[in-house]
């Protein structure tokens, strides 16, 4: 019992908490923190308001807007510019385009091309044309339009 009673005591005088045994080192200071406020809303005067649909009735207190949809995915373009070939319904709407004419060149050449597929063969030429001045051209979907040399072209109908 005594060497109960003897670890007992060398237990409580010999604990981490001596300051003896902590070679410098000290305790952090315990953090204190404020307590924080409620922040207090009113309401605007006016009749109480109750739940459900009637509660949006009043012209003083409409109810909120819905959130707008996000845009759709836009559609093909409706004008472009540049030497490239264009896949009608995809790239470009389809309809009839205009342009100026030729773009500023040494020898200046508008040239446009229809096409039935993307080949680039003779045989895919539906229409084609060299411009120097002002043209249209009307192209349907699934149709692919070649283009060289040309201003830019925007949706005339």
């Amino acid at each position: 019992m005594t060497a109960f009673v003897a670890l007992i005591v060398g237990v409580a005088f010999g604990s981490p908490d001596d300051a003896g045994d902590k070679a410098g080192r000290e305790r952090p200071a315990p953090t204190v923190t404020a307590p924080s406020r409620a922040v207090e809303t009113t309401r605007a005067p006016g009749p109480p308001t109750t739940a459900g649909a009637a509660a949006h009735d009043d012209p003083e207190h409409p109810a909120p807007s819905p959130k707008p949809k996000p845009a759709s995915k836009p559609g093909p373009a409706t004008s472009f510019e540049g030497d490239s070939q264009y896949l009608v319904g995809e790239d470009i709407a389809a309809g009839t385009y205009k342009t100026a004419g030729a773009a500023d060149s040494l020898i200046p050449n508008c040239y446009w091309a229809r096409h039935k597929d993307a080949s680039g063969e003779l045989t895919s030429i539906i229409a084609n044309g060299n411009v120097q001045g002002q043209t249209r051209v009307t192209v349907r979907k699934g149709e692919y339009l070649e283009l060289k040399g040309c201003l830019p072209w925007k949706k005339a109908g």
